[in-house]
């Protein structure tokens, strides 16, 4: 074995390695062992290229070749995996003995400080992330690679409860060969709604308990390891974040749980906020009652549709709705019967109505329906004449049967309008005429040159 003197380079707290042209070690001090795991007799003879985390072996290659050119090199950063299975980062200063054809380094452990740095670096990044990010899958697949920068991961997965029923959902999902959707995974379920049950997070790897394993991972022969961390607000857990890495070498640590843990903090005030911008969205363009697109949404789509039918020469159709005698119900059995009258009426209008179509409710008793690529009148008129035949099924509102008869006006563009304001009004006063005919009938808008 090759003894460099005096022995007091033993004392150092930094590691000394001594390398040979093959990148075999052949000398190494006593600090080597509290660095990387390993003991002096484990560790000579053996190739350096063995403990490089394989992500850093092309760096580390090219680095020992300048090194072995003559080229001294400070503060050269590389990582190892320890004899624990866990990643050590290191900081390198390397030189060439030309005459020996040895490379001599000193070996700095800057692990805890890398800790440190990638904590904030991960709560900035994420929170940048939930700034730039206007949905939350694009804010999911920014948090992936955050993570992924940090650790090693196989699999990836956010796993939120549903606010209706409390089901756990999975709004991001990709295992190891880049595949998302829903995982198939028992065990990811069983960790995350454990996890979300406990609100603590949990690190399970080939060391943990046996029947801890077996109570969440089931029999799965090759489990690998597995981090999963709480996302909680001031109400409780409604979520989860859970990593997976298929290593047999690297292993999760408490540390990796600490950091993920921290960030989960982030991540879970991230997507809070993104839920509720989402829901004043949603709920600034949408009847809070039935649900459907309010006047703002539908002013919005009548914009879009009407440039599209100006690009593509097609005809657009608008149906101005109106309930009659709605105003009876409200004052016979009171506004909530009223209210779920309005709620079964949006469902029943939506049955009538093709994907690409719109139905609003723009206030009160009064709904539009927009419709696009209209070929001609006709069509309309179909459309409007089974909307009238649906509606005049009775409602069963809390044990009541109530009848419901539409007036509906048609208006058509370009017949009748060339702007959302004109339609708008053909459509009214359509109404009003099939009102004033008696009600339970549709009636198409006059010709704007003609006097009604």
């Amino acid at each position: 074995m090759y003894s460099p003197s005096p022995k007091v380079m033993d004392l150092l707290l930094d590691a000394i390695c001594v390398v040979d042209a093959e990148g075999n070690f052949v000398y190494v001090s006593a600090a080597c062992e509290r660095i990387f795991g390993y003991t002096r007799d484990e560790l000579v003879g053996r190739s350096m290229l063995e403990l490089i985390y394989p992500a850093d072996l092309d760096a580390t290659l090219k680095t020992a070749h300048e090194v072995m050119q003559g080229r001294q090199k400070n503060h050269f950063e590389n990582r190892y995996v320890r004899k624990d299975g866990q990643l050590a980062h290191i900081m390198w200063s390397a030189s060439w003995s030309e005459e020996e054809q040895l490379r001599v380094a000193v070996a700095h452990d800057i692990t805890e400080r890398k800790h440190t740095e990638a904590m904030q670096a991960a709560v900035y990044a994420i929170s940048e992330a939930a700034n730039r990010s206007e949905h939350l899958s694009a804010l999911f697949q920014q948090i992936h690679r955050i993570i992924a920068d940090l650790l090693p991961v196989s699999l990836f997965a956010i796993a939120l409860r549903d606010g209706q029923d409390g089901e756990l959902v999975f709004p991001y999902y990709v295992d190891q060969d880049g595949q998302d959707g829903e995982p198939e995974r028992i065990e990811t379920r069983r960790l995350c709604a454990s996890v979300i049950e406990h609100a603590e997070p949990l690190l399970l790897t080939p060391d943990s308990l046996a029947e801890v394993r077996r109570q969440l991972l089931g029999d799965n022969p090759n489990p690998g390891n597995w981090l999963a961390v709480p996302l909680s607000s001031k109400e409780g857990s409604f979520g989860a974040l859970v990593i997976h890495g298929s290593s047999e070498l690297l292993r999760y640590n408490d540390k990796n749980k600490e950091l993920l843990h921290f960030v989960s903090t982030q991540i879970a005030s991230a997507i809070m906020r993104m839920q509720m911008q989402s829901r004043l969205q949603y709920l600034s363009h949408h009847d809070q009652l039935t649900g459907l697109p309010n006047r703002v949404l539908l002013y919005d789509r009548l914009e879009q549709a009407l440039l599209r039918a100006q690009r593509t020469r097609t005809q657009i159709a608008l149906l101005y709705l109106d309930l009659d005698k709605f105003k009876e119900v409200n004052d016979a059995f009171g506004h909530p019967v009223g209210d779920r009258l309005l709620q079964a009426v949006a469902e029943r209008l939506k049955t009538c109505m093709r994907d690409a179509d719109t139905v609003a409710r723009i206030g009160g008793d009064e709904f539009l329906i927009l419709l696009e690529q209209i070929q001609q009148a006709g069509h309309a008129l179909t459309i409007a004449e089974k909307v009238r035949t649906t509606m005049n099924s009775p409602f069963e509102v809390d044990g009541l049967e109530l009848e419901m008869i539409p007036s509906i006006g048609i208006a058509l563009y370009p017949d009748h309008g060339e702007a959302q304001d004109a339609l708008m009004q053909a459509a009214d006063k359509a109404m009003y005429q099939a009102k004033r005919r008696g009600g339970n009938q549709s009636a198409l808008a006059a010709d704007p040159d003609t006097k009604n």
